[in-house]
């Protein structure tokens, strides 16, 4: 990045987030550090990992509804193969990562002079600065010292985030989670020490008469050699000269700096939306349903959907504009069930017994990855043998 001096460090700014410390905890809490917090990681690896493993399904809206599209240069480009360097998964990964870190995603789209797309080139978001220049923007790209060019906003894929106000969102590590980030670094940090081999002693040992220093040294030295390491362990312990020992037990002070972790993962989670059991805080009962299906389905509802809403907006915008072509993810893997009640499931959606059919089989064959049939194109429109040769 091009050099800024301290003056012009506004909050937002990657610089200041690099800088900033928290007021609260002492520690320093920026985008980095934040993914050094077990909770943040898994919070981010969650969500990311969750959307990049949805299909982008490309469509054209007919007549009759609309029909799928396979094999499209733009729906391989942005579920395969976006960029040499990134595979499709990858690239998402990414995006939404910087989304959840630093509050916005960007990606240039690259094209020909023609104006055919080749690819979608991912930015990391301190690299971009968007400039308001009337009712648009243009983002200027710093990608190393002394490079600098600008992009029109057709021209870049922008993924916002909460709180978007034209230019930038809001960053969840800065304003949502940054207390209970800073916190659970320093409580990690001082559990470390807590932990660390002589950070506090196991065991007091007192005698009612005088001992030198030599004294002293001879006897911690004979006790470990004794009665510290894994060989050593349950022995009997031996004491002789008056010696008395007593166990330290741990203080109320400690026992919370431990216990602080617990809460600051149940507080990280409620920044991200996400349930905590899904990021292994068990501790924590939720009222999301019962069931992997119906706790699947909140999280597909209440977490990941206004992300994929964001997504599909912005690529339809900035790739299709008004034309009759959309982009859309496909979320039926998220939803399927055990294979019981996903045979229930298909059954009444093809009419079977007391059911209307709503779907077609080449429909379930193609969400179950299998080929089409001849005959797959039949709607039944009730349990007798009642059928609609419409295609879709």
């Amino acid at each position: 990045m091009a050099e800024k001096n301290s003056s012009d460090i506004e909050r937002g700014d990657g610089i200041f987030e690099a800088l900033a410390g928290d007021p609260i905890a002492g520690v320093s809490v920026n985008q980095r550090s934040a993914m050094s917090v077990s909770a943040v990681y898994a919070c981010v690896g969650l969500i990311s990992g969750a959307i990049s493993a949805l299909p982008l399904s490309l469509y054209r809206r007919t007549d009759q509804g609309r029909e799928r599209i396979d094999g499209d240069d733009i729906w391989w480009m942005l579920n395969h193969d976006p960029t040499p360097r990134f595979s499709g998964a990858a690239f998402w990964e990414f995006m939404l990562s910087s989304v959840l870190l630093g509050g916005d995603g960007f990606a240039e789209i690259k094209r020909k002079r023609s104006g055919l797309i080749t690819g979608f080139e991912p930015i990391h978001p301190s690299d971009v600065e968007p400039r308001k220049k009337g009712d648009r923007l243009v983002y200027v790209i710093t990608p190393e010292e002394g490079q600098r060019y600008a992009v029109d906003q057709d021209d870049m894929i922008h993924i916002p985030g909460l709180g978007f106000d034209g230019k930038r969102s809001l960053s969840p590590v800065q304003h949502a989670a940054r207390a209970a980030i800073g916190t659970a670094i320093a409580a990690t940090e001082y559990n470390a020490e807590f932990f660390a081999n002589g950070a506090r002693p196991d065991f007091l040992i007192t005698t009612s008469g005088r001992l030198s220093e030599e004294d002293r040294e001879e006897i911690r030295k004979g006790w470990m050699k004794r009665y510290m390491g894994s060989g050593n362990r349950h022995k009997p312990m031996v004491a002789g000269g008056g010696l008395d020992v007593k166990p330290l037990t741990m203080s109320v002070a400690d026992a919370q700096a431990i216990d602080v972790l617990k809460w600051q993962v149940v507080d990280i989670a409620r920044a991200y939306g996400v349930p905590p059991h899904m990021i292994a805080e068990t501790g924590e009962s939720t009222t999301w349903g019962t069931g992997i299906e119906q706790l699947t389905l909140g999280f597909l509802k209440f977490t990941l959907r206004p992300h994929i809403n964001r997504i599909e907006r912005e690529l339809n915008r900035k790739l299709f504009g008004r034309s009759d072509r959309y982009l859309e993810y496909s979320v039926e893997g998220l939803l399927r069930g055990d294979s019981k009640a996903q045979a229930e499931y298909f059954a009444k959606a093809l009419g079977g017994p007391g059911s209307q059919g709503w779907m077609l089989i080449n429909e379930v064959r193609r969400l179950q990855n299998l080929p089409p049939l001849d005959n797959g194109d039949q709607l039944i429109l009730s349990g007798a043998n009642k059928s609609n040769d419409q295609k879709t």
